[in-house]
């Protein structure tokens, strides 16, 4: 499985997007460095932050190894720089009810500072 990267031009470097523990496994294992000949596969995205964030996020998510704490700071990064709730729940692959919760969670007023509230009519009797 390739590393995935981004070029950053002004830096002239390319930047780990997904791939941290195989890159490690690599740099820190002589065994296993020598078998590769010092060579990873890698393909490289050109992205936006947000997107690459996503990105990360849904290869992490589909691994199983998405933390609360990360998910709920990625949510709060994505939302501070414009991306709608629809943006997030789609390249993320969130519902509603979750994206709800990391925001929640973040205990971040201003990411709800677009919205109207009250009560929900899922609230009122019948």
């Amino acid at each position: 499985m390739p590393l995935v990267c981004y070029y950053r031009e002004e830096e002239d470097i390319y930047e780990l997007v997904d791939g941290y523990h195989r890159y490690l496994v690599m740099k820190t294992s002589v065994r296993i460095y020598k078998r590769e000949n010092g060579l990873l596969p890698v393909t490289v995205i050109n992205k936006d932050i947000s997107n690459r964030m996503a990105s990360t996020i849904r290869h992490n998510r589909a691994r199983g190894m998405h933390s609360l704490e990360l998910m709920t700071g990625i949510v709060a990064e994505l939302s501070k720089s414009g991306m709608s709730d629809s943006w997030i729940m789609r390249n993320i692959g969130m519902d509603k009810n979750e994206l709800l919760r990391f925001k929640q969670i973040s205990g971040l007023a201003e990411l709800f500072r677009d919205r109207s509230f009250g009560l929900s009519d899922d609230w009122l009797e019948e």
